[in-house]
């Protein structure tokens, strides 16, 4: 090992982390204008730091996302360096083997990375290294928007509006022609040892029907969204047969595409009616929102921000739970949307409130299960966008849905999925039974049924729970904390 002394001139360690992009990289950016050789470095950290993958689709993610970023920096003559490890630890030998002389990174805001970064700098800071930090992750720091008395933010609609009157994101930045690359590599680690692929079984085989990541897919899915896709969102977004959404939210949880370079897309778009851009924009504000959420209340993933909840009595039903996360409730658009997520590692947007609500108060089944599930499931795991949506749902959460706001899930397969596509696509052995009864088989006739194909029971389940009696028992269950202090 190289024991050297950090000099002014020595090489800049850039440490990527959910920022796996070289367009609009404010640390790359910078590193690349400082003149110096750049060390580009990912750092694989335990499960309980910040930038460990949330889950076994993510994982799936970002094998495919590093591997792409470890081809796009070739391209401009460097490379990505692998190692495994505590940041400290890692940081300390790279900068022992290579004479680095500072530290670039982009912030990151979720509790655990915030813990790992800290010390991070101040140790690094008292050994004579330069450690610099850059924004861009969000439109705009967490930190930065407050209420008129100073406080942060807990409704949605005021967050949005002070976020819009402050101004627009600044202009993406290109990413660079060329970064000069060290004489020598320090060592690193093969991506395949990390063994982030499932393998027996591979469940992860049909993503790629799907999905591919990278910038460069980041980059081709934002054009094409807003050729083709932004016109119509308002409406197209609730439909989940429709390819109505921009599907960003995967590349945006792993920062392969910047949030600015977003909006920006969006801005004298001559075409597309405002209120699709508006409506398109307040999604991404709410994925902002829930990072405001997060950065001042850590615990959003585990505890009830509304603390009544305390007192809610769940029910700690494990069969249920798992028939929810099978898709085999017997309600067609929950299990669609569930078997849509082991498909896909993805469940459209309006479906995610559906099961959600389903889980939550037709079931009674605590929201922090089903917030830990899609952790685990979904390839756009965000820690601060899922716990505040779940929360939403729950009724627990800031500028949360009541709690009394229980989804139908006859209905709103009725009104969002009127022939049922969506669940022909995803529950097949319903493909045959009459547009009447899709979302609501328990009701079909014997001779529908069978000359369906279907036997209630055996080839599709019953459903689970009466929903008429679940709701009334949920609402009886809240009933008894909604006063509480």
């Amino acid at each position: 090992m190289k024991n050297t002394d950090p000099s002014p001139d020595g090489p800049i360690i850039l440490w990527f982390r959910k920022d796996l992009r070289l367009g609009d990289n404010h640390a790359l950016h910078a590193a690349a204008q400082a003149g110096r050789d750049i060390i580009p470095i990912y750092i694989r950290e335990p499960s309980q730091s910040g930038n460990e993958p949330l889950g076994a689709a993510q994982a799936w993610w970002l094998y495919h996302s590093l591997k792409s970023l470890g081809y796009a920096l070739g391209r401009l003559g460097s490379r990505l360096v692998l190692r495994s490890g505590e940041p400290c630890t890692i940081l300390a030998e790279l900068i022992a083997e290579t004479g680095a002389s500072a530290v670039y990174w982009n912030r990151r805001y979720d509790p655990n990375g915030i813990a790992v970064d800290v010390p991070v700098r101040e140790r690094l800071g008292a050994k004579g290294m330069t450690v610099k930090s850059f924004a861009g992750q969000l439109l705009h720091e967490p930190s930065r928007l407050k209420t008129g008395s100073g406080t942060p933010y807990r409704v949605y609609t005021p967050f949005w509006r002070a976020l819009e009157a402050s101004g627009e994101p600044d202009a993406p930045l290109e990413a660079p022609d060329a970064l000069a690359a060290p004489a020598a590599w320090p060592r690193g680690e093969d991506l395949a040892g990390w063994k982030l692929l499932p393998i027996k079984p591979d469940w992860a085989h049909t993503f790629s029907e799907l999905w591919t990541p990278g910038e460069a897919a980041a980059l081709e899915r934002l054009e094409a969204f807003v050729e083709d896709g932004l016109s119509g969102y308002k409406t197209n977004r609730d439909l989940p047969a429709t390819d109505g959404t921009s599907r960003l939210s995967p590349h945006l949880a792993m920062g392969e595409i910047s949030p600015a370079r977003v909006w920006h897309a969006t801005r004298n778009l001559k075409d597309v009616p405002a209120d699709d851009m508006i409506t398109f924009r307040k999604e991404l504000v709410w994925r902002d929102f829930s990072y405001h959420l997060l950065f001042h209340n850590p615990d959003l993933p585990r505890e009830n921000l509304n603390r009544k909840f305390d007192g809610f009595a769940w029910m700690g039903n494990d069969s249920a739970f798992e028939r929810w996360t099978k898709g085999e409730t017997g309600y067609p658009i929950v299990d669609a949307g569930m078997r849509q997520l082991w498909r896909h590692g993805t469940m459209h947007n309006r479906v995610r409130m559906i099961v959600a609500s389903f889980l939550i108060k037709d079931l009674l089944i605590d929201w922090r299960r089903g917030e830990g599930w899609f952790r685990d499931t979904l390839v756009d795991a965000d820690p601060a966008s899922n716990a505040a949506s779940w929360q939403w749902v729950a009724g627990s959460g800031a500028d949360a849905s009541p709690f009394f706001r229980v989804f139908n899930p006859v209905l709103q397969g009725e009104k969002f999925d009127p022939d049922g596509a969506y669940v022909k696509t995803f529950v097949p052995e319903l493909r045959d039974l009459p547009a009447k009864f899709i979302h609501r088989p328990f009701e079909a006739p014997e001779s529908v049924l069978g000359a369906a194909g279907i036997v209630l029971g055996t080839t599709y389940p019953n459903p689970l729970v009466d929903h008429a009696k679940a709701r009334d028992r949920a609402l009886a269950a809240y009933n008894k904390i909604k006063d509480a202090v």
